[in-house]
């Protein structure tokens, strides 16, 4: 099974760049998509369709801003809309699709790069987030959560450690909620398989940072400690240009 998460950051200006193209190359069983800042009806789904795929859509209540989506050739069992908080439901952050006894999501953590007040509520969500998965586990124990976290968990994570040591993403509150979240159950699957440098997930439009590779690795694909024995392969693919993300992979055996 391959899953793929993508912060589109924007999926109608992604497919004007090709998006739907790269899909049908990479041929993933599931693609979980985070910053979709559209509705479902703003969205071509019978393109989508023709590619095989069934969507799910988790809007925001404010247009145009954050949403998450799961599109997937297997019909799962079960699509959860939301945690059941309405604050972060409203933003569109968090479904889930079950297929057998194991369970996607495709999650899409708060930035505090804003403000001191986005930056308390991010914080607060890390906390509520840990909550909710920990009572999750008990009925789901086996969990994928792929997406965009906005946190650099370690120096090899990101390009300049030091002078981003104050920076949101990469403050050493988050980077402890990061190594606590993964240290409850979960293995960062990327480095589960890697562990060299310079491999990131997000560049900034500014000062040509993605041309020289100065970015974060801000994206995962968070398995349970349960699924250890079926991942096969995680990879992270810088070549696709449809967002100032670019999108990784996970295979696991089915």
């Amino acid at each position: 099974m391959k899953i793929v998460s993508y912060n589109v950051n924007g999926i109608r200006a992604a497919i004007r760049k090709g998006l739907l193209d790269w899909l049908r190359a990479v041929d993933a069983d599931i693609v979980c998509i985070q910053e979709t800042k559209a509705r479902q009806e703003q969205v071509p789904l019978f393109d989508i369709e023709e590619l095989g795929y069934r969507s799910y859509w988790y809007s925001a209540q404010k247009k145009g801003y954050s949403g998450v989506a799961i599109l997937t050739k297997k019909e799962p069992d079960h699509v959860k809309y939301g945690m059941g908080i309405q604050k972060y439901d409203d933003e569109g952050r968090f479904i889930r699709a079950d297929y057998g006894d194991i369970s996607v999501v495709s999650v899409y953590h708060p930035s505090g790069s804003s403000g001191e007040e986005r930056q308390a509520f991010k914080m607060t969500w890390l906390d509520d987030f840990q909550k909710y998965i920990n009572e999750l586990k008990k009925d789901r124990p086996k969990l994928i959560l792929a997406g965009d976290y906005n946190i650099c968990h370690k120096p090899i994570d990101i390009h300049d450690p030091v002078r981003n040591a104050t920076s949101s993403g990469f403050l050493p509150e988050e980077r402890e909620w990061i190594s606590g979240f993964i240290n409850s159950g979960f293995i960062d699957t990327f480095r589960y398989f890697n562990d060299e440098p310079h491999h990131y997930t997000w560049w900034s439009y500014r000062a040509n940072a993605r041309a020289k590779n100065l970015g974060w690795r801000i994206d995962y694909h968070m398995a349970s400690e349960s699924l250890k024995d079926k991942l096969r392969r995680a990879l992270i693919l810088p070549d696709a240009h449809h967002s100032d993300h670019c999108p990784l992979v996970l295979e696991i055996e089915k």
